[in-house]
């Protein structure tokens, strides 16, 4: 059995092949109004793709940049550093352990929500995170997200020459779904809150950026359990080969939640 835990990310990697998750986000941010001078937390940041776009609509505001991936985070100040300089405040933090008092005024959040286990603590730590008045406008994985490949991965992980290393796996990700949410949220002391499910699949030209990124994004922590390259081989490539029979193929049955709340004035 195998207690390997996820590497860090491939943080230039994803940086190029994100573009599900940037084009997601590109969406969650037009929802977002802003006047331009706001103390913006980007709860989770990743590479620094999409903070750019928010920083480029506050030209008098700020950014703190939040991830749990120091690879993540040196990939985002490498990006942004050079244009928008002390704007950005870069911090390694887990959300859901945050320990933020009143220190912005948004709380902006894409493809994250769904790696922290704790949703309670999150959202509490969101709440406290924001100055009275603020908002949080977020989207993340939920409901069936994924559920096709997951459900693949499960398969071949019980099968050899890959069983013994699945041996006690839990996945890492934790999808919710719509009324829970709200709920979480309202317990949290947030108003007005929407939350709600969409569609979203993912689809690939071809098998070779298929495999990229289930590598570097949704396998990740899979792969991690294999302890060769021969075997993470294997394990990727018969997963690639059944999304080619997929209707359209190379298809990820991506689902995102998405909630928009605030915090009492």
């Amino acid at each position: 059995m195998s207690d390997a835990k996820p590497p860090d990310w491939d943080a230039r990697t994803y940086h190029r092949v994100s573009n599900p998750q940037f084009t997601w986000g590109l969406k969650v941010l037009e929802r977002l109004p802003l006047r331009g001078d706001e103390t913006v937390i980007d709860a989770g940041c990743g590479s620094g793709r999409l903070t750019e776009k928010l920083l480029e609509r506050l030209p008098r505001g700020r950014v703190i940049a939040l991830d749990f991936s120091a690879a993540m985070l040196a990939e985002a100040r490498a990006h942004l550093s050079p244009r928008f300089g002390d704007q950005v405040e870069y911090v390694q933090a887990d959300l859901g352990a945050l320990g933020l008092s009143q220190v912005a005024d948004v709380v902006f959040s894409t493809a994250t929500f769904h790696w922290v286990k704790d949703h309670d603590r999150l959202f509490d730590g969101l709440y406290k995170a924001l100055r009275p008045g603020g908002r949080l406008c977020a989207q993340c994985g939920g409901g069936r997200n994924l559920e096709r490949i997951h459900a693949r991965a499960h398969r071949l992980g019980a099968q050899a020459p890959y069983a013994p290393f699945f041996q006690g796996y839990e996945e890492p990700t934790n999808f919710q779904g719509e009324a829970a949410t709200r709920e979480r949220l309202e317990r949290s002391g947030f108003r007005d809150a929407k939350v709600w499910l969409e569609e979203a699949p993912a689809r690939f030209p071809d098998a070779e950026s298929c495999a990229e990124f289930l590598r570097t994004v949704v396998l990740r922590p899979h792969l991690a359990r294999l302890p060769d390259e021969t075997l993470k081989a294997g394990f990727l490539r018969t997963l690639v080969s059944e999304s080619a029979e997929d209707d359209p193929p190379f298809t990820l049955d991506y689902w995102r939640l998405n909630m928009d709340a605030a915090r009492s004035a």
